[in-house]
């Protein structure tokens, strides 16, 4: 969070001791960072000579050559080549500059998925017992917010893509997000993935358990995810963006499907 409570996520990253930017900060502050260099063996800043010294110079004398403290090295960020270059058989998103590589979805995984995006799809793709008026896409490749992230189920109104594109991914944020939670993918969906679609401003996340059996559907309020909905087992499932329908959780899980 920044300093106004707006989620914030970093997008550079600085190999450095916290008291190596401390030091850094004091020096802005009274003036003095010119005169100091970083010198990566020590992690710390140290006064440079005030005499000119070429490199060729400190090499022959047998010394470090240092870092200026203005340019700290950056850790490179990943790219859409790296996304392309992922080993066959694992999805590659990039949030913060860092590549994620995760295998595909397993099957009870797979399974929760595809049975949601049927119960939704019909009445909200199709108008079938609905009201239409949506896209709903299985694991479209999102473009946004300078990053590449892959949901398991996405969603977009009408009104926010009028017309589907025809291209190898997504540029436009979609109004609603699901995440099906695994062992592999648990930590980065919750911790990455939640906070990076509320900077984007995705109204609606839902976040579904095959293990545990449970959705848990949360709304966007004021930059904040807020809890609308717990539902377990084979409970009933009627809740936003797509309340003008209902069915059950139970859908989801194979054990009830025979």
């Amino acid at each position: 969070m920044d300093r106004f409570g707006n989620p914030a996520v970093p997008r550079e990253w600085f190999l450095v001791p916290i008291t190596a930017i401390d030091a850094a900060v004091d020096r802005i502050r009274d003036g003095t960072i010119a005169r100091f260099l970083y010198d990566p063996a020590t992690a710390d800043l140290v006064e440079q000579d005030s005499r000119p010294r070429s490199k060729e110079d400190a090499v022959h004398r047998g010394e470090r050559t240092l870092m200026p403290a203005q340019s700290l090295k950056k850790t490179p960020h990943a790219t859409y080549r790296d996304v392309l270059d992922a080993p066959p058989g694992r999805v590659a998103e990039i949030i913060g500059g860092t590549l994620h590589t995760r295998p595909r979805p397993a099957m009870r995984h797979a399974f929760a998925g595809s049975s949601l995006g049927y119960d939704l799809a019909g009445p909200f793709q199709f108008g079938r017992g609905g009201p239409g008026g949506w896209w709903i896409v299985d694991e479209p490749e999102l473009h946004i917010g300078g990053e590449i992230v892959v949901p398991d189920l996405a969603g977009w109104r009408r009104e926010t893509m009028p017309e589907y594109p025809d291209a190898a991914y997504c540029t436009i944020a979609p109004d609603w997000v699901c995440e099906v939670l695994s062992p592999a993918t648990r930590k980065f969906d919750l911790h990455e993935k939640r906070p990076f679609y509320a900077s984007e401003s995705v109204s609606h996340l839902w976040l579904v358990d095959p293990v545990d059996r449970e959705l848990e559907a949360f709304e966007l309020r004021d930059g904040q995810w807020l809890l609308i909905a717990a539902i377990q087992e084979d409970d009933q499932v009627s809740v936003r963006p797509f309340e003008a329908i209902t069915f059950s959780l139970a859908d989801l899980w194979p054990e009830a499907s025979g």
